[in-house]
C-alpha cells in the first residue's frame, strides 16, 4: 500500500511540477526584452504592481493565468491573456485586481482578454468586492477586432459592468499607469476615482496619429490626454503622481477608508487542522486517475478534524454529501465517490457514476444547505449519469433534472473543485462553469469533456468509418487503428486541465495541497455579499 501511495504521490507531484514550469514561462509575459523596455520608462511590470499593492504576507489568488494558453500561436501568443488578475488584500480589504500587461502586445485586448476581464468583473459583482484596475493598454487588438468588439460578451460589456457595479455600490478605482486608448478610455472615467502617472499615463478616445488622420490636427500625447491635461484642464482625473509607487500608495490610502458593509453571515469558528496531513492529498489518486479511490480520503485532507457529518451515508453512495468546516467556515460538501459500492438493493454501482438514488440525495442536500445558508463545495470526479434500460425505466433523466434544478437555483455560494473527470451531464449536475460557481478550480489531473476519451474516440471512429463506407471506400483494420489513434490524440488534447484553463472554463489549475486554502479564501470573498434571494426550485417532476 505504501509503495502504491508513493507512486501516486510521485505522479501527482510531477503533474503539478509540469504546471509550475508552464506558469513560470507565462509569468515572463511578453519576454525579457519587453520587460527591459518597461524598466527604461521607469515602469513596473503588471505582476510587480500587484505585488507592491497587496498587503505583505497575505494571500493573492491569481485567476486566469493560463488564459489564452496555446491559443494564439499565429499571433505570437498571448500569455495570461495579456492581463494579470486575481483576488488580494489591500489595506486589509479583500478585493479584485486587474492589471494590463503592457509587455504583451502593448497590453492590447485579444478575445480571451475580454473574456478574462469580464470574469473578474463578474467575481467582483457576485461577491460585492471592490475592484482595482491598473490600466496600461493599447486597446483592442485590431487584427481580431471582429472577435472582441461588438457582441454582448465583448469589449463594450466592460463599461456596461462599470455602470452596473457603480449602481450596486461596489467601489472601483482606476490607476492609469500607461496608455488608455479609444473605447478603453471609458473604463477609468466610469470608475469612482481615477489616478494618473505623469509622463506615462494617458487617456484619449483617439491617439495623436488618428487625430492627425481624422481632423488634421498635430498634437502630442501629453497635451492630448496626459496626466496634466486631465487633472488641470478636463477635470477627468482626480490625482496625478510623479511615479507608479506614489500612485499605488494612494490606492492603498483610498482602500483603507472604505466603510464596512453588512456581510452574508456565513458561520465561522476557530479553525482546526484536517484529520489527514495536507500532503497526503497527493497520494490518493493513481496516475491517470485509472483506479477507484475513496473520496472520503480527499475530504479528510480538506475539512477541519472531527467536523464532517455525512448526510444519508447508507443511501445513494456514489455521491458523498455532508456538512463540515474548512478553515473554520461551515460548508456543505457534494462529492463524487469513486469506489465501487453496493446500492440499497445490494446491486454493485460504478464509482464516479451518478445513479437515481445519488441524484435524489444530492438534490435534497443542496436544498438543505440553501435552507440553512451554508455555502456549497463540489468535488468533481464524475463520468456522467448511469445509462441503460434499467436506469431509463427508473427515471434517471427525471432524477438528474431534479439535481440540475437544485444546483441551478441555489442561492448560497458554490465553489467547485474538479479533481478528476468531469464528463457529460455530470459536469452540469456537479456545478460546472455553466452553473455559476463563485469560483471553479481544477487539479492537474482534471479532464473535462462530453464523454471519456476512449468512448468518444470509438464513437467518432464508427461515424467516420460508416461515412467512408457509404461513399464506397474500403478501410482496412490497420487504417482503422491509425484513424482511431488520430481521433483519440486530438480528443484527449481537448480534455486536459490546460485546455480548459486556457478558455477560462476553470479559473485556475491549482496545487491539490492548496484546495483547502482556496475554498476558505473563496468563502471569505463570498461572505461580502449578503444573500437577498429566496431559494426556489421552480417546477420539476417528483
Amino acid at each position: 500500500m505504501n509503495i502504491e501511495k508513493n507512486k501516486n504521490e510521485d505522479a501527482m507531484k510531477l503533474a503539478w511540477s509540469q504546471v509550475r514550469q508552464r506558469l513560470e514561462k507565462i509569468y515572463e509575459g511578453g519576454g525579457k526584452k519587453s520587460i527591459e523596455k518597461q524598466r527604461e520608462r521607469n515602469k513596473l511590470t503588471a505582476r510587480e504592481r500587484i505585488e507592491y499593492l497587496c498587503d505583505k504576507g497575505t494571500a493573492f489568488t491569481e485567476i486566469g493565468a493560463f488564459a489564452g494558453y496555446e491559443m494564439y500561436a499565429a499571433e505570437g501568443g498571448c500569455p495570461a491573456g495579456g492581463t494579470v488578475s486575481g483576488i488580494g488584500y489591500i489595506s486589509g480589504r479583500q478585493c479584485v485586481i486587474v492589471a494590463n500587461d503592457q509587455t504583451v502586445k502593448a497590453g492590447a485586448w485579444f478575445p480571451i482578454t475580454g473574456k478574462k476581464n469580464l470574469r473578474m468583473q463578474e467575481i467582483a459583482m457576485e461577491n460585492h468586492l471592490p475592484i482595482i484596475y491598473l490600466v496600461d493598454s493599447a486597446g483592442v487588438y485590431l487584427p481580431m477586432q471582429d472577435e472582441i468588439f461588438p457582441d454582448k460578451e465583448h469589449f463594450g460589456r466592460i463599461f456596461r459592468n462599470n455602470a452596473k457595479m457603480s449602481a450596486m455600490g461596489i467601489s472601483q478605482i482606476a490607476a492609469v499607469m500607461g496608455a488608455c486608448v479609444a473605447g478603453g478610455a471609458y473604463l477609468p472615467i466610469m470608475s469612482d476615482e481615477t489616478l494618473m502617472v505623469e509622463g506615462n499615463g494617458s487617456i484619449y478616445l483617439a491617439g495623436p496619429y488618428l487625430v492627425k488622420a481624422a481632423i488634421g490636427e498635430d498634437v502630442d500625447s501629453e497635451t492630448l490626454g496626459g496626466a496634466e491635461t486631465h487633472n488641470a484642464i478636463s477635470g477627468i482625473a482626480d490625482y496625478k503622481f510623479d511615479n507608479e509607487k506614489d500612485c499605488l500608495d494612494q490606492v492603498k490610502r483610498i482602500m483603507s477608508k472604505l466603510g464596512r458593509k453588512e456581510k452574508a453571515g456565513f458561520d465561522r469558528i476557530e479553525s482546526k487542522a484536517p484529520e489527514k496531513p495536507t500532503e497526503e492529498i497527493y497520494t490518493i489518486q493513481t496516475e491517470g486517475n485509472s483506479r477507484p479511490y475513496d473520496m472520503l480520503d480527499i475530504i479528510k485532507c480538506i475539512v477541519d478534524k472531527d467536523s464532517f457529518d455525512e448526510f444519508k451515508e447508507e443511501y445513494g453512495k456514489t455521491i458523498v454529501c455532508g456538512y463540515g468546516r474548512v478553515d473554520g467556515w461551515a460548508v456543505g460538501i457534494v462529492a463524487n465517490q469513486r469506489l465501487i459500492v453496493k446500492s440499497k438493493k445490494g446491486e454493485m454501482q460504478l464509482g464516479g457514476v451518478i445513479y437515481n438514488d445519488s441524484a435524489d440525495k444530492a438534490a435534497r442536500f443542496i436544498m438543505n444547505c440553501n435552507q440553512k445558508k451554508i455555502p456549497l463545495v463540489f468535488l468533481q470526479d464524475v463520468t456522467g449519469f448511469m445509462v441503460g434500460s434499467r436506469s431509463e425505466h427508473s427515471g434517471i433523466i427525471k432524477d438528474g433534472a431534479k439535481l440540475v434544478n437544485a444546483v441551478a437555483n441555489s442561492v448560497v455560494p458554490k465553489i467547485t473543485i474538479i479533481v478528476g473527470n468531469s464528463f457529460g451531464a455530470g459536469n452540469y449536475a456537479m456545478c460546472g462553469k455553466a452553473y455559476d460557481p463563485r469560483f471553479i478550480y481544477a487539479w492537474p489531473s482534471a479532464k473535462i469533456a462530453v464523454m471519456g476519451g476512449e468512448q468518444a474516440a470509438k464513437t467518432l471512429l464508427q461515424i467516420q468509418v460508416a461515412s467512408l463506407k457509404a461513399k464506397g471506400q474500403v478501410i482496412t483494420t490497420e487504417e482503422e487503428e491509425k484513424l482511431l489513434k488520430t481521433i483519440n490524440d486530438r480528443y484527449s488534447s481537448q480534455t486536459t486541465a490546460y485546455y480548459a484553463a486556457a478558455r477560462l472554463w476553470v479559473d485556475a489549475i491549482i496545487d491539490p495541497a492548496d484546495t483547502r486554502k482556496l475554498i476558505s479564501e473563496g468563502i471569505a470573498a463570498s461572505n461580502h455579499n449578503k444573500i437577498m434571494d429566496d431559494f426556489k426550485t421552480g417546477v420539476f417532476q417528483v
